[in-house]
């Protein structure tokens, strides 16, 4: 970090659980396993307890991990994603659980976010060069239109119920705002399953913390700044805390608009969400990053998300939650 960044301000969960720092073990070592998922990078820093299996927990990470590729990657053609995709219209596809969960948050982010965040937008997805098909020109007006006839989580039917989701014929699912956020708590989930109750888990730069290090500190983690940008650094203590970041420093303008159908050119570099599960704060984080500042705020007030919103001209926006995370 840069010192002429100002001090560092600490954010602190608002609740520890005080049963999960007792259970520690001090004597704990850190491990660390990592890999390759979904395009991107995962690791994961936990407290091995006495007798554990390193290698064989990392198996199972991977194989869970594989599991959620094959239900609901965009980019995998023989995923269930993929297949409903190419679904005739008027069929319903019935979804395992974890797919499930997914569309019923996903739908529900999309509903309350005013479609900002948009689970069935594959069409402009593609479209624009952000799919598995690559880059692409420029589409013209004419194209975006006929894209967007085809996209919105409007046209989708779903019973919760049964577990099942009607494709109304061309709509494409796009899960890429909310599937790896989805991934990292399973992640986190399955360590649980195995008797680890401390861990630091990462995918893509979306990450889970729970419990704490065997030394009683929390996982510390540093919400990233923009290249270029000079802002006093947060720090967070990640305990029983997801973190989400969506921005467009990185990639380029690839975050698109599903209510226009073409990029939210709205001077966002950076959007950072905090929220007991991963997957709701990935979600939201895109919402907001759609929605731009004023908007985006309004949201997260509504909503009562801790967010942070990080502006090209090098203007930060705290939500009011996050706010009262900041220690004194």
């Amino acid at each position: 970090m840069s010192d002429t960044a100002g001090d560092v301000r600490i954010a602190l969960p608002p609740h520890i659980d005080a049963a999960a720092v007792a259970a520690r073990d001090a004597a704990a070592r850190v491990e660390r396993l990592a890999g390759v998922t979904m395009g991107t990078s995962w690791s994961v820093r936990f407290a091995l307890p006495r007798g554990g299996d390193a290698a064989a927990l990392g198996r199972a990470i991977e194989a869970r991990l594989d599991g959620i590729v094959a239900e609901m990657s965009h980019w995998a053609a023989e995923s269930l994603l993929s297949r409903f995709n190419r679904a005739p219209a008027g069929m319903w596809m019935a979804l395992p659980a974890d797919f499930a969960w997914v569309m019923a948050r996903g739908l529900a982010i999309a509903a309350a976010s005013g479609g900002a965040f948009d689970p069935a937008i594959g069409q402009l997805t593609d479209l624009w060069g952000f799919g598995p098909h690559g880059a692409r020109p420029t589409p013209l007006g004419a194209e975006v239109a006929a894209a967007r006839t085809l996209s919105g989580w409007q046209q989708l039917a779903w019973d919760g119920a049964a577990r099942r989701l009607r494709q109304a014929g061309g709509v494409a699912l796009d899960l890429s705002g909310i599937a790896k956020g989805f991934a990292v708590d399973a992640v986190a989930a399955l360590l649980t399953e195995r008797g680890i109750g401390h861990a630091l888990v990462e995918i893509g730069g979306e990450l889970v913390g729970r419990g704490v290090r065997p030394d009683g500190e929390p996982w510390w983690v540093d919400l990233e700044t923009p290249p270029g940008l000079t802002l006093a650094p947060i720090r967070i203590a990640l305990h029983e805390l997801a973190v989400a970041t969506s921005g467009d420093y990185r990639r380029g303008a690839h975050t698109l608009d599903p209510r226009t159908g073409r990029p939210a050119l709205n001077g966002v570099v950076s959007v950072s969400v905090l929220h007991a599960q991963a997957l709701d704060a990935d979600a939201w984080a895109t919402a907001i990053a759609v929605l731009g500042a004023e908007e985006g705020m309004a949201l997260a007030v509504r909503e009562r998300l801790a967010a942070r919103v990080v502006m090209a001209d090098g203007t930060e926006h705290l939500s009011p939650l996050l706010t009262a995370m900041l220690a004194d």
